[in-house]
């Protein structure tokens, strides 16, 4: 988590939300040592939003001389899965890490993610990535697009386990990445076009925010990230929600804005 004072939790009533639409919303929301918090110990399928994690596990083996960002892969017809907005126009060509690295962020590209898990020697040491900083709650089990599937446990975190992950990254003063990957992997975070009504939505005019949205036409509708206040430290979020299943996610993305706003709000952030 966060660093700073240590306060009670605030426990968030979010029941009306999940009411809207039968749905489950699981939320975890961190600054300066307080939390507010909604079934954030409960297990949700995260979709995408694993990517953000990705880049960062790849950053760090740059760092570590294992991988280079500007190595450049041959990308190729066996690659292809559903949603290849970068990598489907490249097949026949080749792309660096960097370029997969990004196109996973910001546009959630698919095989680009299943490109970078494969470099680093497949699921087990991706899975191993996520013990190394400490994290034994997320399961990593399949690879895209099977991991958005839901109905049990394979693919799944907690809203909490997100957010401690993500300050594990991105907190001043905490990180694992260097100053000069920090800096590439919020850039990326926060040019990503996607999501523009989950997370963004709730931020105040003027905040900053970067974050990785994560949805499947089975109910998921999530976006983890974070939001950066023009003074003072930067405050994590999680947001899973899983609603009925469909290809229309503007309920869900409402949800999650409500959800997030009321979050702010606890902490005096109106």
């Amino acid at each position: 988590m966060a660093s700073g004072r240590a306060v009670e939790p605030v426990q968030l009533d979010l029941a009306d939300l999940e009411s809207r639409q039968g749905g489950r919303l699981g939320l975890a929301v961190s600054h300066e040592g307080g939390e507010a918090l909604w079934r954030a110990t409960e297990r949700f399928t995260y979709c995408s939003t694993f990517k953000l994690f990705l880049a960062a596990a790849t950053l760090e083996r740059v760092a570590r001389g294992e991988e280079r960002l500007d190595r450049a892969l041959p990308i190729t017809s066996d690659d292809m899965i559903s949603h290849a907005p970068v990598t489907g126009p490249a097949v026949g060509g080749a792309l660096t890490i960097e370029a997969l690295c990004r196109s996973t962020v910001e546009l959630s590209d698919n095989p680009a993610a299943n490109i970078l898990i494969r470099e680093m020697g497949g699921l087990d040491s991706w899975r191993n990535w996520y013990r190394s900083i400490g994290d034994s709650v997320t399961r990593v089990d399949r690879l895209e697009p099977e991991l958005n599937l839901v109905g049990d446990e394979r693919d799944t975190t907690t809203p909490t386990q997100a957010v401690a992950n993500m300050a594990r990254l991105l907190a001043p003063g905490q990180t694992r990445l260097t100053a000069a990957h920090q800096t590439l992997l919020e850039r990326w975070l926060t040019d990503s076009p996607t999501g523009p009504n989950r997370i963004k939505a709730a931020a105040p005019d003027g905040w900053r925010v970067g974050h990785k949205t994560g949805t499947s036409s089975l109910g998921p509708v999530n976006d983890i990230g974070v939001i950066w206040p023009p003074e003072g430290a930067p405050i994590f979020v999680a947001a899973y929600y899983e609603g009925p299943p469909s290809d229309d996610f503007a309920a869900g993305e409402a949800v999650i804005a409500e959800a997030v706003g009321r979050a702010l709000e606890a902490f005096g952030h109106g």
